[in-house]
């Protein structure tokens, strides 16, 4: 399913509208610049655990898919098991992709 929304994930690495990494994530959920959460499913189960609690507390949707490869090549660096997206407008297209739907424009 995450092979539907790697393109805009790379489109918004491009726009400059995530941060990555979990402790740039965190710090931008703190500072509620953050609208979604993906992480890879194969990180660890602590870091998806903390993300999951982190996201409730903060009222953020998370996605957990895809792999730390897939998530790392699509905003061209390495080992990032954790993206956060800070446009509104991104996210809605991911979540409608994500969801089944086609994103529209």
């Amino acid at each position: 399913m995450i092979n539907n929304i790697i393109g805009i994930i790379g489109l918004a690495a491009r726009a400059r509208k995530i941060s990555f990494g979990a402790d740039s994530v965190e710090e931008d959920i703190k500072k509620r610049k953050v609208k979604l959460v993906i992480v890879a499913e194969d990180s660890s189960d602590r870091t998806k655990e903390k993300f999951k609690k982190i996201c409730e507390l903060n009222n953020i949707p998370i996605i957990i898919d895809g792999k730390i490869e897939e998530l790392s090549k699509a905003i061209g660096k390495s080992n990032k098991a954790i993206i956060g997206i800070k446009d509104i407008n991104i996210v809605r297209g991911i979540q409608g992709k994500y969801n089944g739907g086609e994103v529209i424009g």
